[in-house]
Parts: C-alpha cells; sequence; structure tokens
C-alpha cells in the first residue's frame, strides 16, 4: 500500500453508483427473465473500464472497481460465491431483520417512507444448511480482470476492491448446520480468506468493508448490553485476523461506516461508552506500561520488551486516536437515556454534561483534538521504540484528559483548586 509521502494521496470508500446498464442485467437476472451472461460481461468490462477513467481524471489516487462486478449488493454479494447457504421466504413471526433495530422503532415512518423509496437489500433468509466453502473464484478472477485491464489506461498511483469482511458477509443470516454461531462466523471467515488472497495475489490492495460491526450496535441494544455488543465485535476481530493470516498487512485496507444508513442515527453508542470502554482502557494501559515501580522487591523499570507486547501498546494508541475521533462525531449523545451520574454532587449528570456540550461544542471539540494529537505523538514514540518518548506522551495524554474532566465531568472540582478549571482557548 503506498502512503503519503510527498503529498496527501486521494481515494475514497469503494463503492460507486452502478450505471443503468449494470442495473438492467442484473434485474434480469434476479428475475430469470431474459439475462444474457455474454451480454452483461461485455458491458460490465466496459462501465469498469468507465469508472476507472473517471475516478482518474478528477484526481483519485487510489481507485476501485466501484463494485460494479457484485451481483446483488455489497454483502449479500457472497450469496454467489460460497456453498453451504439456503435462500428462504421470511419466516411470519420474525419478519425481515433487515428493518429491525432501535432507530427504525423510534421513527417507523420515517423509515416506511425510506423503504418504499430506495430497494430493502434483505428480501429473504439466509440460512446455514451444509458447510461453507468458497466457491466464487471464477467471479471474483472476472473482478479483478476487468480492474487491471481498466488500470492499465490510466495514471493511478494503484487500485482496490472492496471486499465484505466476515462480519458483514450476509449479515442477518440464521444458522441450522452449525454447532454455534462461532463456529458459522469462523468457517465464513476461512471461506472469505480465499478471496482476500485471491485479489492480493493479483497484485491489488483488498478492502475489507465491515459496517455491520458498528450498525449491529443499533440491532442489539437493547435489549443486549453494551457488553454484549463487544463480546461480538470481539469475537470478529479474532475471526478477521484469523482470515487474513498469511496476507500482507500493507496489501490490506479496513473500512468500518458509521452513518451507513439514511437515518437520525439517535440510538449510536454514546460518548459515555466510548470513554468506558475505548479511551479510559487504552490511556491506562499505556501509562502503565512504561513506569517506575517501587516495592518491597525493589524498584522495577516497566517498559514493553518482546514483540507482543510492543504490538498491544501500539494496539491501544491506535484505539485513543480511533476513538477521539468518534468523540467529536456530531449528534452524539453523552449517555443513554435514564443513565445517572455515578457519583451526584461531585460528577456532573449527564444531562448537565450535555447542557454544556449544547451551549459551546467547539470548545469540547478542541479538548478532544488535544487528546488525538497526544494519542498521535505516543503512537510516535511506540513506533521508534522511544521510552522517554512513551513517557512524555502518557503525560500529554494525562494533561490533555484532565483538562477536559475539569470541565465537563467534575468541575467543581476545578473550582476548588488555584486558578479554576483550564480551558482551551479559542
Amino acid at each position: 500500500m503506498h502512503r503519503s509521502t510527498d503529498r496527501i494521496l486521494t481515494t475514497h470508500v469503494g463503492s460507486l453508483i452502478r450505471p443503468e446498464s449494470i442495473r438492467k442485467h442484473l434485474r434480469a437476472k434476479q428475475k430469470g427473465e431474459g439475462y444474457d451472461a455474454a451480454a452483461h460481461a461485455a458491458n460490465l468490462k466496459e462501465t469498469v473500464a468507465e469508472v476507472v477513467r473517471r475516478q482518474a481524471e478528477v484526481g483519485v489516487d487510489v481507485v476501485s472497481d466501484g463494485e460494479f462486478g457484485k451481483g446483488i449488493s455489497w454483502s449479500q454479494y457472497v450469496i454467489e460465491r460460497v456453498s453451504g447457504f439456503e435462500r428462504r421466504p421470511f419466516n411470519p413471526l420474525t419478519g425481515n431483520p433487515f428493518t429491525k433495530g432501535a432507530d427504525r422503532e423510534r421513527f417507523t415512518d420515517f423509515y416506511k417512507e425510506l423503504d418504499a423509496k430506495d430497494h430493502v437489500e434483505t428480501v429473504t433468509d439466509t440460512v446455514a444448511v451444509a458447510p461453507i466453502k468458497y466457491t466464487g473464484q471464477a467471479l471474483i478472477q472476472q473482478d479483478i480482470d476487468n480492474f487491471k485491464a481498466a488500470l492499465k489506461n490510466v495514471k493511478a498511483v494503484e487500485g482496490f476492491l472492496p471486499v465484505a469482511a466476515p462480519a458483514s458477509v450476509i449479515p442477518d443470516r440464521k444458522n441450522e448446520y452449525y454447532k454455534s454461531d462461532e463456529e458459522l462466523a469462523e468457517a465464513i471467515g476461512q471461506a472469505m480468506h480465499v478471496e482476500y488472497k485471491q485479489i492480493v495475489d493479483n497484485g491489488l490492495i483488498a478492502q475489507l468493508d465491515d459496517a455491520r460491526a458498528a450498525v449491529t450496535y443499533d440491532r442489539m441494544v437493547p435489549p443486549a448490553s453494551f457488553q454484549d455488543y463487544r463480546k461480538r465485535v470481539r469475537l470478529y476481530q479474532d475471526v478477521l485476523n484469523r482470515a487474513t493470516e498469511g496476507i500482507p498487512t500493507e496489501k490490506l485496507r479496513y473500512h468500518v461506516c458509521w452513518g451507513s444508513w439514511p437515518g437520525p442515527h439517535t440510538t449510536d453508542v454514546p460518548i459515555k461508552d466510548i470513554m468506558d470502554s475505548e479511551v479510559d482502557p487504552s490511556a491506562d494501559y499505556m501509562w502503565d506500561a512504561v513506569a517506575t515501580i517501587i516495592s518491597e522487591k525493589g524498584i522495577e523499570e516497566r517498559q514493553p520488551r518482546t514483540p507482543k507486547e510492543w504490538a498491544e501498546i501500539r494496539r491501544k494508541a491506535v484505539t485513543l486516536v480511533e476513538a477521539t475521533n468518534l468523540l467529536v462525531m456530531p449528534g452524539r449523545t453523552v449517555a443513554r437515556p435514564g443513565e445517572k451520574s455515578e457519583n451526584p454532587g461531585i460528577e456532573l449528570s449527564p444531562e448537565e454534561i450535555n447542557a454544556i456540550l449544547e451551549k459551546d461544542r467547539d470548545t469540547f471539540v478542541k479538548h478532544a483534538h488535544t487528546l488525538n494529537d497526544a494519542a498521535t505523538v505516543m503512537l510516535k514514540a511506540i513506533d521508534a521504540k522511544d521510552i522517554m518518548g512513551i513517557s512524555d506522551a502518557g503525560a500529554a495524554i494525562d494533561e490533555a484528559c484532565e483538562s477536559c474532566h475539569l470541565i465537563y465531568w467534575y468541575p467543581n472540582e476545578g473550582k476548588n483548586r488555584a486558578g479554576g478549571a483550564p480551558s482551551l482557548k479559542k
């Protein structure tokens, strides 16, 4: 994967609007009426060449095939490339799983209007009834060949093909074959490894699209808990890691959508959960990773030493960088409805914090950016294995956290200190 060194390289998330000629062929194929496979293949090659040319013309450096070769949607296409699944009419008692979710329950009328206008991608139940094996080598090779032929005629830095990550493969699938959903997830990961590797072996970047990593929160919580959601995410992180074993990491991109559907998004993960599950544990780990410990046994200079320890502290730094990006997204709530402060009178309630944010969100964003900057410095120090730099970055992270907490979490404590609570200048 090329890096932005002399200038910032431009790219996009991969999917582009299919031309009507492609949609016409796909509609005929789905209906089983007058589908001409040879005409579709010829049209596909022409339209991929055109969309690649247009990307290059407007200055996109790292281009895609627009996902034109996928027979269904960005995630449902896999049904045509693996064995083991059976499609059935929806169970009348459960209905269409695609139309479920907390946001949809709150805004039923809005989503009825949206679904009437847009195509709902899940139209049947998809059930695992046999071993899941990859059978789509010819189909992915067609995508690869069309894309590489198009790349020969443009000046692009490199090309990538978007494909579904294991968690997003036919996401509302059901299981009647494997002993557990975990075993099904693992089988899907191993099947998709074939597709990922085939792309990379042909000299292209594979982008793993994983919108369901984020969207599932809305589908699970409630009735499930945030901890249940995190357990699912960890499961699929492990599946994804095994599905990409043996594939050079520099040949992979990973894309997660937040805001991946045009709805109100009032039920997305609140700030409190991001702080509790991502920001605080990551910062605590880095502070503890480099420290001087004095005990009865003597003095211990704690620092990462093994490759595993260095990899773990780096993962925490990356998590902190990305989590601070999540904090500044407009419209994100402070906490779930009904949540209370754990220490009333000392800590502000979610309602009080939200009132401060609504009055002056720009200052909160600046605090989050300060934390992001400190976490980025930490990441660079970790990559350089600079122990003193890690220690200094840890102090900067601590200062960034505390200056924000003294305004938005426990301002009364700040008022008792000389000079009051610190704040960033606008």
